[in-house]
């Protein structure tokens, strides 16, 4: 697809995202675009809803829980659950990809969020995740070299309120991208990001 049809697209199918993370979706980019995460940790299936009303917005992603999922394999042995981490970073891949559809330029990165709480647990034989996202703000600034995005999550599993997550917040960078790894280059040790 061209880039001025998927910065009009509301939602994306699991294809499509997978298509998206190995920069496949888009068959005329600008230089500088983001990626997902490729599978195995890609923490989604689809994304629902996306409106970007300004500085406000909302997004929406669902994740199919499969019984032998990786991390069921190594946490815990004995007593399997998804690491409460992997729906952070859900999250925070979701944010990341907000930003990008809403036409900022660079590499996302997570830079935290405030309270985080884990009330509930994801284990084999649940069936569906659902991350909803609420926009709080989204700004291009910096003369678009740096985007933030800051929102508000709740994380459902088979419809149960599990986990929320208070003012998340991600980036998206110019010029922070290591694309010729792994040689040595000016961007192939990490420490602090300047913004």
């Amino acid at each position: 697809m061209k880039y001025s049809e998927f910065l009009e697209k509301t939602s994306f199918t699991k294809e499509e995202l997978i298509a998206f993370a190995y920069g496949r979706l888009v068959d005329d980019p600008p230089a500088e675009f983001s990626r997902l995460p490729a599978p195995p940790f890609l923490m989604m299936d689809r994304v629902l809803e996306i409106q970007n009303n300004g500085k406000r917005g909302r997004i929406v992603g669902e994740k199919d829980i499969q019984i032998d999922e990786w991390f069921f394999q190594c946490h815990f042995n004995g007593d399997p659950v998804q690491p409460g981490c992997l729906g952070v970073d859900a999250v925070w891949q979701l944010l990341g990809f907000y930003c990008v559809c809403a036409g900022s330029e660079g590499n996302g990165r997570a830079l935290g969020s405030k309270e985080i709480n884990f009330d509930g647990q994801i284990r084999p034989y649940n069936k569906l995740v659902r991350y909803e996202i609420d926009i709080k703000r989204y700004s291009i600034i910096q003369e678009g070299e740096v985007s933030i995005v800051i929102g508000d999550a709740k994380i459902f599993v088979d419809n149960e309120l599990i986990y929320t997550m208070n003012s998340a917040k991600v980036g998206i960078f110019k010029g922070i991208a290591y694309d010729d790894y792994p040689n040595p280059s000016k961007n192939s040790v990490g420490g602090l990001i300047k913004r």
